[in-house]
């Protein structure tokens, strides 16, 4: 079994990234189990609030914690991810010396209306996972640029999207399971 936990980079209710992780979820492999995590109630990240580390943060690092891989799902902002995503990060990287996306294997996937899906985003968010010497699956990417004809009224991907996602996320979980994680350090 291939637990991962996922983080959606958006707030909006009707979001294309958490569409496209829910599609991911449904074409995983048998025994993959997906863990939302819930970064919207997180504060901005303030050093001065790590004496009493708020619960929203250790719920978050919990759910990290115990995945076996990490699925970052990031929509593009100006040629970058989000800063709901970075104040996430920021949050599971502290305190010092107990960094939670240290060591974890990891996936970056995205979509975006821009034509150039979230390429952007997706190598600003890599250079962060290299920083914490986690291993990054790079041997496919799903970067789309969503346009009326991505998702059908049901909120699934459509027939000629659907390929491409379903062998992300098998190769994905294979991968995950060839490279399990090592504790951080």
């Amino acid at each position: 079994m291939t637990k991962i936990a996922v983080i959606v980079g958006s707030l909006r209710a009707e979001s294309v990234n958490k569409r496209l992780a829910q599609n991911l979820e449904r074409l995983a492999p048998a025994g993959t189990t997906f863990e939302y995590t819930d970064i919207a109630s997180l504060p901005l990240f303030n050093e001065e609030l790590e004496g009493n580390y708020p619960a929203q943060a250790q719920a978050m690092k919990d759910v990290v914690a115990a995945a076996d891989a990490i699925l970052f799902v990031t929509p593009e902002y100006n040629h970058s991810y989000t800063g709901v995503l970075k104040n996430a990060i920021d949050w599971g990287s502290r305190p010092w010396g107990n960094n939670s996306w240290a060591d974890k294997p990891t996936g970056i996937v995205g979509a975006t209306i821009s034509p150039n899906g979230t390429k952007f985003a997706q190598a600003a968010l890599a250079s962060i996972i290299e920083w914490f010497k986690s291993p990054l699956y790079v041997d496919q990417k799903v970067q789309l640029s969503v346009t009326e004809n991505t998702f059908d009224s049901e909120g699934n991907l459509k027939d000629e999207f659907l390929d491409g996602a379903k062998s992300y996320i098998e190769g994905f979980v294979a991968w995950v399971n060839d490279n399990p994680s090592t504790p951080a350090e």
